[in-house]
């Protein structure tokens, strides 16, 4: 019998799910046609129907994580500094899935790098999320939570602060445990929401 348009969709849901176990447990190192031919307990061969090439499947990979990232639940909160402190805490290995998530991620920064296209899509993302950032920062301004300042220029310190503590955080889980991840946030909004001191604008001072 011929296949319907729901056993096509409802394969692609299984390599789906098969290409997400296969990160999950190796990183983007060990995704390849094979390993994801035996988590479909499938030959290769059905693969490139989906996946002509690596490249196709690495694409798809990358697609798929952003997806499931987009997809996971958010933390509410109000406005101002407490809807910035939510989504900085939304990019931090707190949970399962989040570690499982940012893993994949982190592992998948030398694909992203060694392929220009992909490293070019890579820079529009962390983009896209500085300019979220960037109008959290602003609204805590006008509220009066955050001092005057380039919000663009904050977003981009606070997103390299939560990035790093994610990497620390997957390589030494046991020195930043969820909790010293959370302090260590606060400590660095509560350093932000200080004012500067009488003159500083933020800037070395010209010598």
């Amino acid at each position: 019998m011929p296949r319907t348009k729901g056993d096509h969709e409802a394969r692609r849901r299984d390599v789906s799910e098969a290409v997400w176990r296969v990160l999950a447990a190796h990183g983007f190192g060990g995704l390849t046609m094979r390993a994801v031919a035996a988590e479909l307990d499938a030959t290769t061969g059905l693969l490139t129907h989906y996946f002509p090439t690596k490249r196709d499947l690495v694409a798809y990979a990358l697609d798929l994580l952003e997806v499931r990232s987009d997809s996971r639940l958010r933390r509410t909160a109000g406005e101002g500094l407490s809807a910035l402190r939510a989504a900085l805490l939304d990019i931090l290995p707190l949970t399962g899935e989040a570690t499982v998530s940012n893993r994949i991620w982190v592992s998948s920064w030398d694909a992203a790098l060694a392929d220009p296209e992909l490293t070019v899509d890579y820079a529009r993302k962390y983009a896209r999320s500085r300019d979220k950032l960037r109008d959290l920062v602003a609204a805590a301004q006008q509220l009066g939570e955050l001092p005057p300042g380039d919000p663009a220029r904050i977003a981009a310190g606070a997103q390299s602060h939560v990035l790093g503590l994610v990497v620390q955080a997957l390589f030494d889980p046991e020195a930043f445990p969820p909790h010293r991840q959370i302090g260590l946030l606060d400590d660095y909004l509560a350093t932000l929401a200080s004012p500067p001191p009488s003159g500083d604008d933020g800037h070395a001072a010209s010598t």
